[in-house]
């Protein structure tokens, strides 16, 4: 009989032990995302730009990760006039509707670059650069096991930026490839 009591104990012990569920085995620890798009800006300078972007997102958690990202937009009738900015910062975003959609927000640090207009009389007009700060946000849309379609707003400030400053809009729709 204490033989009988000590088995069923050891059974019960152990029940949780003998519980056979899988544990995953393949997850991953990070998402990688690289794509492009084009660039429709207010560029609070002269008038409307139009251009490409690239970028690159790198998810290392659940919600968190960093982006970067490279616009190259220009002026509408002046070919001379352009701006190029690279950036990259910290990004916050969920998941929703079986991870098809994922809405996002972004605080990015970066250099911008500004090509002035040849026909300012006040002398040579080279390339300057300043560093800026943005704050964006858009959508993700999971159209295949690879591939991403993309919304994207951005505010940039860029840093004495002379006479007041230099704030403009972007809005970007593209594409990536997700490894």
């Amino acid at each position: 009989m204490l033989k009988n009591l000590f088995l069923v104990v050891c059974l019960l012990a152990g029940a949780s032990t003998l519980y056979a569920q899988a544990t995953a085995t393949a997850s991953r620890t990070a998402d990688l995302k690289v794509g492009g798009g084009f660039t429709y800006a207010n560029a609070d300078y002269d008038g409307h730009y139009k251009g490409e972007m690239a970028f690159f997102t790198y998810d290392f958690t659940s919600h968190f990760g960093i982006e970067g990202n490279f616009h190259f937009v220009k002026g509408g009738g002046n070919l001379d006039l352009y701006e190029k900015t690279y950036e990259i910062g910290g990004r916050y975003f969920r998941n929703y509707r079986d991870d098809k959609l994922s809405p996002y927000v972004k605080l990015l640090y970066g250099r911008g670059v500004f090509n002035f207009p040849a026909y300012i009389p006040s002398g040579p007009h080279p390339n300057l650069a300043y560093n800026m700060g943005v704050v964006g946000a858009g959508l993700d849309y999971k159209f295949s096991r690879h591939l991403y379609f993309r919304g994207d707003f951005e505010y940039q400030e860029w840093f004495h930026f002379p006479p007041n400053g230099l704030t403009p809009t972007l809005f970007t729709v593209g594409a990536a490839y997700h490894f």
